[in-house]
């Protein structure tokens, strides 16, 4: 994603869903009730528009399908306008954020697009994934993960796999051409969001491999070996044994101390 040169704050309003909640407009914070945040919540995590009915019976679900309605009438009603901007778009049938809301997920999705993109056939080289630091800042959190609403777990864990491949393939592509440092900083990211992930640590194994760091690659590949016997019982694959196989031989996984 390009660096941003101007000292000025961004345009419109912007809603954080990654991590803790908010709402921020020209660099200050929009204060909502609990019913427009549990809103514009469902509308940023739907990615289109959403019948009305459908809305209240999501964010009201103990109440009858007349009650909720109510609820959801409310809390259109209530919501503020920053900057003048309206931040949903109501029709009798469906509902949407404004034209004038972009929501971090979105952003997320869409640096997550460019780095799936394949380099063009005549480059020699892999691409440079470019800057780094908002695009680990993106992918470093899960969707509001002290929220227990049922309508959050599958965007939730559709964003956390997400997320973890993305960190991977920035892992990849940063080491690629020589970023090893913020490549090894993506790989740990991705270790850190499930560290029972193998792919995860076999990332890290590979840059510190690339660095010609073999003794950080084997303390890399133990601490995946130790918490995958203690936490499930099972051996790690072939794939990642044979990473660090010419510089211990045969790992001999008989006896975990």
């Amino acid at each position: 994603m390009p660096e941003s040169h101007s000292s000025q704050p961004p345009l419109g309003v912007q809603v954080q869903l990654l991590g803790d909640f908010a709402v921020m407009a020209a660099g200050q914070a929009v204060q909502l009730r609990l019913g427009g945040q549990r809103l514009l919540a469902f509308l940023g995590l739907s990615h289109r528009p959403v019948p009305r009915t459908r809305v209240a019976a999501a964010l009201w679900p103990d109440s009858a399908a007349t009650q909720a309605s109510a609820n959801l009438r409310a809390a259109l009603t209530r919501l503020p306008h920053p900057n003048g901007h309206r931040l949903t778009v109501s029709s009798t049938t469906d509902l949407s954020l404004s034209e004038h809301v972009d929501v971090d997920v979105w952003t997320c999705d869409r640096e997550v697009r460019r780095l799936r993109t394949p380099p063009e056939p005549e480059m020699p080289h892999p691409a440079d994934p470019g800057p780094t630091d908002e695009m680990l800042s993106l992918l470093d959190s899960d969707v509001l993960p002290s929220w227990d609403d049922d309508w959050i777990l599958v965007e939730r864990e559709r964003h956390r796999q997400l997320r973890l491949h993305a960190l991977e393939a920035l892992s990849s592509s940063l080491r690629a051409v020589g970023r090893f440092g913020e490549a090894l900083q993506a790989a740990l990211a991705a270790v850190a969001g499930e560290s029972l992930r193998e792919s995860a640590h076999r990332r890290v194994i590979e840059i510190h491999l690339a660095e010609g760091n073999p003794g950080e690659a084997l303390r890399q590949f133990e601490i995946y070996r130790h918490l995958l016997y203690e936490e499930l019982g099972l051996r790690p694959s072939p794939s990642i044994r044979r990473l660090v196989e010419p510089f211990i031989g045969r790992p001999d996984d008989r006896s975990i101390e």
